[in-house]
């Protein structure tokens, strides 16, 4: 063979694309070949190297229970870091060949679905939702951020949230008072530790006791178990007369307790990232079954209870979408200005932590499967 048509196979075999496809409600991701994405304005394209699977994207795959816009067959996947392939017009932060973390948007409404899917091996990305990788950080560490920055972020900086005052440069937040995060030991919890301690206030979480010493490490004041009989009480008693600026709420049937710790405190707003009860009962194969309606009653009967209560306590109690950051002041603040230094610094530290459980698009099925099973304190990453 000419040595040069070798350059020539090899250029057409990496720029072939292939994606994890769902086809069909409650079915198993199938790979097979996509179209090669083109970012366009103020966009990059990525060549990944490693993804992580979230509770949303089991939730869809469990069939159409969050993302109803889409249609089949699709690309999910939101969490993604790798290496910039190619930019699009206007992109200014990164050049080809540069090493990013990104949060991938395709599921949203009003993208587009197949290039912004993160389940690929080549995805496009808006540069605003990328944020430069230190050599110091692999990729498999940084994937675990994109949703779960993103969504403690939305939690608590948004005008329709909590409202805090975000991070400023440097190490000192200006922000006051406590904020509670109840589920601390979850990928959003997590992230929300770290940044509302970044913006200035004091946090205490809730977790079990053998994730309490790593929740003061990102700098949690106090942790309080959340099976104590007590728990209530006792995160009242831990604020020691201080405000409570607000309370994010992580994991099923975190709400009621929320919002009675609020109205107890004087806090005003709670931002509610869980529904009252756990979808994991819900079979994921088949037809939809008498455990879906079931689950999905005691959904609307829990959720009209949370804002009955909230109303009647004068807290307001608002359920927190992520990606609404890509359409305000938040999406750059922690993107563009808090991460990539934060990031370079180790102020903000990659939790949780990665547990690799596969390689190639093939294993993201199994990532899915264990994490429908049931996963805590850690995030399942697949290579590529």
């Amino acid at each position: 063979m000419s040595p040069r048509v070798i350059p020539s196979i090899i250029g057409v075999i990496v720029s072939l694309n292939a994606a994890a496809w769902l086809a069909s409600p409650r079915a198993d991701l199938v790979v097979r070949p996509a179209d090669m994405p083109v970012p366009g304005r103020g966009e990059i394209l990525i060549r990944n190297r490693a993804l992580a699977v979230n509770p949303l994207e089991v939730k869809q795959g469990t069939g159409d229970l969050m993302y109803r816009w889409l249609s089949y067959p699709m690309i999910l996947g939101e969490d993604v870091a790798g290496v910039v392939e190619a930019v699009g017009p206007d992109v200014t932060r990164f050049s080809a060949g540069d090493r990013v973390v990104a949060y991938a948007v395709g599921m949203e409404r009003g993208r587009r679905h197949d290039a912004e899917g993160g389940f690929q091996l080549f995805t496009v990305v808006r540069e605003d939702l990328a944020s430069p990788l230190p050599e110091s950080i692999g990729y498999t560490d940084a994937v675990v951020l994109p949703l779960a920055v993103s969504t403690a972020a939305t939690a608590l900086f948004q005008d329709d949230a909590l409202a805090l005052v975000p991070p400023t440069p440097g190490p000192a937040g200006t922000g006051t008072g406590t904020i509670l995060v109840w589920g601390g030991s979850t990928s959003v919890g997590m992230n929300a530790i770290q940044l509302a301690v970044a913006a200035g206030y004091r946090v205490i979480a809730t977790a079990s006791a053998r994730n309490a010493g790593f929740l003061r490490d990102l700098g949690a004041s106090d942790v309080v178990d959340y099976r104590s009989p007590d728990v209530e009480r006792d995160i009242l008693a831990g604020l020691s007369g201080e405000s409570l600026a607000g309370v994010v709420a992580i994991g099923p049937g975190s709400g009621a307790p929320a919002v009675r710790i609020a109205a107890a405190a004087g806090a005003k707003r709670v931002a509610l990232l869980s529904p009252p009860v756990s979808f994991g009962s819900i079979p994921r194969r088949g037809r939809r079954s008498a455990a879906f309606i079931r689950t999905m009653s005691r959904v609307a009967i829990g959720q009209l209870a949370i804002q009955l209560r909230a109303r009647a306590a004068g807290v307001r109690a608002g359920f927190v979408w992520g990606s609404t950051l890509m359409a305000n002041e938040v999406g750059p603040m922690l993107w563009e200005r808090y991460l990539p230094d934060a990031l370079a610094d180790g102020r903000h530290v990659c939790a949780p932590a990665a547990e690799v459980v596969g390689d190639g698009l093939e294993s993201i099925q199994h990532a899915l499967d264990r994490l429908h099973a049931g996963v805590s304190a850690r995030k399942l990453v697949v290579t590529l």
